[in-house]
């Protein structure tokens, strides 16, 4: 090309055709982005909506479940034999069958808040094996009584998950009874450990324990099954466990232990008519070869237990059955019956 040439230069018409078509294609590939990331989002937004849906109607769905009553458990005294109601809970845990309230009288109400607390059988049968009478109670001098049962609250300490009845996972009831007055005292509020000293407060063996200007002692005496604070708390059913021995061999007592010990027992029998007509069933397993303080034999005691509610398994599966019968559209309930009030707090 020649220097001074001019090249002409094309119609304004054809150069705005031009940027209207580049202008055009960008618009396009903007609007498809877009579009795109739109119906992305949507898509999003319409599995969020369907999966709520699904849960929503989901948690609305009737929930199926077997009826079960709530089977309350009454756990009786009787100092080292009453290790033979580990084997109880155990047979009853190995079943599956719940426990909704426990209520326990001297020894029963020492393994019943530590199992309401949160202890595992195994947990229960190991602190069984390593106890020993010197583990809670020391020998003293004292006109109400010849030990002392303080060393209870650091045992205690040690074993228990908690340190109110309000936090038990299963709700409990501690029987005692009023030294002045006579009267049966059932705890289910406040701190556990000074009512389960005061429910093993074995008079003439253990000094009372003083609790609110009221001087208590064992259950036994107004509990010796605490069979009536379960159906107060709300039990459809209970299960009574009555540790029944004797205190005499057959011949004369050999000390004042085997004279108050045997005397309770009288006591007991005569009281029984009372605290049986509030039980559905009573098992009674077999601790008549065992002392008051056998401990060292806790094993022996827990197969025992394991023995006697094994042998009662097909009246409580009876109860369930009876239930699930009687009741063709359960509704589920929430939580466990907690205690009615009682009069001890």
């Amino acid at each position: 090309m020649q220097r001074g040439t001019i090249v002409p230069l094309q119609p304004c018409g054809e150069l705005w055709h031009l940027i209207f078509q580049v202008r055009v294609q960008q618009f396009g590939r903007l609007w498809a982005r877009d579009v795109g990331l739109a119906v992305k989002r949507l898509g999003n937004i319409i599995r969020s909506v369907q999966a709520f849906g699904r849960e929503l109607s989901r948690k609305n769905s009737p929930v199926i479940f077997e009826p079960i009553p709530s089977i309350g458990l009454a756990l009786g005294g009787g100092f080292a034999r009453g290790i033979a109601h580990i084997g109880v809970l155990k047979v009853l845990e190995e079943e599956g069958i719940p426990v909704r309230v426990v209520s326990g009288t001297s020894v029963g109400a020492l393994i019943g808040a530590v199992y309401c607390s949160g202890a595992s059988i195994e947990e229960l049968e190991e602190i069984a094996r390593n106890c020993r009478f010197t583990t809670f109670a020391r020998w003293t001098v004292s006109r109400f009584g010849f030990a002392s049962n303080d060393r209870m609250v650091s045992f205690l300490d040690r074993v228990l998950k908690v340190r109110t009845f309000e936090e038990l996972k299963i709700p409990l009831g501690v029987t005692a009874t009023d030294f002045n007055t006579g009267d049966g005292v059932v705890f289910h509020s406040g701190l556990i450990v000074d009512p389960v000293r005061a429910s093993c407060a074995y008079p003439g063996m253990f000094l009372p324990v003083e609790i609110r200007g009221r001087y208590l002692v064992d259950g036994m005496l107004s509990h010796p099954v605490p069979t009536r604070p379960l159906r107060e708390m709300g039990a459809d059913r209970v299960l009574a466990v009555h540790l029944k021995g004797t205190w005499s061999n057959g011949g004369a007592p050999r000390n004042l232990f085997d004279v108050i010990g045997q005397s309770f027992a009288i006591a007991q029998d005569a009281m029984a008519s009372v605290w049986r007509s509030a039980a559905d069933l009573v098992i009674e397993p077999d601790v008549a070869g065992f002392a008051y303080d056998d401990f060292k034999r806790a094993s022996d005691l827990i197969r025992v237990g394991e023995v006697a509610m094994r042998a009662a398994l097909p009246e409580v599966r009876k109860w369930i059955e009876a239930t699930s019968r009687a009741t063709p559209a359960p509704k589920p309930v929430s939580g466990v019956p907690r205690p009615a009030p009682m009069p001890a707090d």
